[in-house]
């Protein structure tokens, strides 16, 4: 599981930075990766990277600010000429729906895959066997929301050594233990996951979070997660500038952080005044000075998914 920032400019384009979006790359886990916003040239950016458009799976919008939402549609009638042939679906906000028709259909964009908008209003808002999606309202000029990706726990590995000493070998059994399920080894003996499995994987959280000034909800999404994405559009002598705009300083986004028994903190949102990386290492530093494990986001930059004790 890594990170991969397409975009972390706040409200317009730069000559160093694009507008945002950012890729969740799950290749290990589920052979996919998820996009969380879609701002303008989006998909040029993906032509920069490893990403494949067929690999695409799923687009969480946070916001329907154009800096978020104005690259979708191109990179959904791009995605049918790229080898796009599964199941897409999009969540965001309400209006994403009539946005995503309006344009396909103006444009007259074929898509010749299934493409699902599902709009929500926080809550739980995708759950299968690996992962948990869930939203909440954050405070921002427009309805703006964020999201807490957790995974599942997974089972701990297989002691092949005692599954030696009882006789099995690589096979279906195997996969049955794992799964929790017990085995009858035709001797009376009924072989039970524990006795062959270590501990349980604790699955990992991102949190993702859409432009928003600092909240309570905030604090909810980011618990205990192992990394939390905060936009930091401003230092913090802007702090007014921040309120006013419906945004965070650097200073802000560390204290959620703190708050919130994150394990690490990338700042990502930046404001088009700090024109370059050398310009956003006074970012970093104040923000260090309240949660040190900070990072900038760097465009095209990988990010792992660390675990954590």
């Amino acid at each position: 599981m890594e990170l991969e920032f397409l975009g972390t400019n706040a409200g317009v384009p730069s000559l160093q930075r694009n507008v945002t979006s950012m890729a969740l790359r799950m290749f290990e886990e589920r052979r996919t990766f998820w996009l969380f916003d879609c701002g303008e040239a989006t998909q040029h950016q993906i032509l920069r990277s490893s990403l494949k458009l067929s690999k695409l799976e799923k687009v969480f919008i946070t916001h329907l600010h154009g800096d978020h939402i104005f690259g979708l549609p191109g990179l959904l009638s791009s995605r049918a000429y790229q080898g796009g042939t599964t199941k897409l679906t999009v969540y965001g906000p309400p209006g994403l729906k009539q946005f995503v028709d309006v344009s396909l259909t103006l444009s007259q964009s074929r898509i010749e895959y299934e493409l699902e908008v599902i709009e929500h209003t926080g809550g739980l808002v995708y759950e299968d066997q690996e992962i948990r999606v869930e939203s909440l309202l954050l405070d921002h000029r427009v309805d703006s929301y964020g999201y807490r990706i957790a995974e599942k726990d997974k089972a701990g590995s297989l002691d092949l050594k005692r599954l030696a000493e009882y006789g099995l070998k690589p096979g279906p059994a195997y996969g049955r233990l794992k799964r929790g399920e017990s085995i009858d080894l035709g001797d009376g003996q009924l072989l039970k996951p524990e006795d062959v499995l270590g501990s349980p994987k604790k699955g990992r959280v991102v949190t993702i979070l859409g432009d928003t000034r600092p909240c309570d909800n905030v604090l909810t999404l980011a618990r205990d997660a192992n990394l939390l994405v905060h936009e930091a559009t401003f230092m913090h002598d802007l702090k007014e500038s921040a309120y006013n705009y419906h945004h965070c300083t650097s200073i802000q986004a560390a204290e959620a952080a703190l708050k919130a028994g994150a394990k690490e903190l990338i700042l990502t949102h930046f404001s088009s005044r700090y024109k370059d990386l050398e310009h956003l290492q006074p970012l970093l530093a104040e923000a260090k000075t309240i949660f040190p494990n900070t990072k900038l986001a760097e465009e095209l930059v990988l990010f792992p998914v660390q675990r954590h004790a």
